[in-house]
């Protein structure tokens, strides 16, 4: 099967899945279904899919993955001890473990084709992705509290596994409560790690996207959460604070000197 055809292949599936899409038509154009594809895969509610679809899916991805630039942790170089800084796409990176700023449900944005780095990562991590926070999420029988985090597979990422963290949003003016939950969204991140003994980690911006938080005081939390974390417990792992934004590149050049 071709490339194109485990494409058409995963569209028809996903339109079959459900009546309201039965006279839906299916663009022409690789680009057009790449991004149907996509819509598709997130608005779908995590329910059973047969494992003819997440074999086919697999396939696809992982050729999808060879034609983007794959970044390695032992490509870059640390700004201090065990600590980097690369500005680039986080579903590119090759690490023990992403972290992904989550919502409270911790199932992935349901927005077709949003620009979050949610989105992003269950996107090109798969449908088994969002399969496994249901579960997680399942079991817990709650939403999931701020400052905490959950691990799931990297499934199709260059990333072993992911670790899923909800930052506080921030809708009026910043308190100390928000400041002291952002904190332990990265120490939680940190221990959940090291409890299943990754040796690497890239964190996201966190809560300064879509919820809003000050990216230059987001970026001294982190710096110094990190750094007092490692300080602390000891601990070799590395830790690269991923940005995405030129903005948020200078503010941790110039916190790590």
């Amino acid at each position: 099967m071709t490339q194109e055809e485990r494409l058409d292949y995963l569209i028809h599936y996903l339109l079959s899945e459900d009546k309201q899409y039965q006279d839906l038509s299916v663009p022409n154009n690789e680009t057009d279904k790449k991004r149907l594809l996509r819509s598709l895969m997130n608005v779908r509610p995590p329910k059973k899919i047969s494992q003819d679809f997440l074999k086919i899916q697999d396939l696809y991805l992982q050729e999808e993955l060879k034609k983007k630039s794959i970044t390695s942790i032992e490509d870059l170089i640390p700004k201090n001890p065990q600590i980097y800084v690369w500005k680039g796409d986080i579903t590119s990176l090759k690490v023990d473990a992403i972290v992904n700023a989550a919502n409270s449900a911790l199932l992935g944005c349901f927005v077709p084709c949003h620009g979050c780095i949610d989105n992003a990562i269950h996107s090109y991590a798969g449908i088994q992705l969002r399969l496994e926070c249901q579960n997680i999420m399942e079991r817990q029988g709650t939403p999931e509290l701020t400052g905490k985090a959950k691990i799931t597979k990297g499934y199709n990422l260059p990333a072993k596994y992911v670790l899923h963290t909800v930052g506080p949003i921030i809708r009026e003016k910043l308190k100390e409560k928000d400041c002291a939950l952002l904190a332990s969204c990265y120490r939680s991140c940190l221990e959940l790690a090291n409890a299943h003994q990754l040796k690497s980690i890239a964190f996201c911006c966190i809560s300064t996207g879509e919820f809003h938080f000050p990216n230059d005081i987001a970026g001294e939390i982190a710096v110094h959460t990190v750094k007092n974390y490692l300080e602390e417990t000891n601990s070799k792992i590395e830790v690269v604070f991923n940005v995405f934004k030129e903005e948020d590149y200078q503010i941790y050049k110039q916190l790590l000197g």
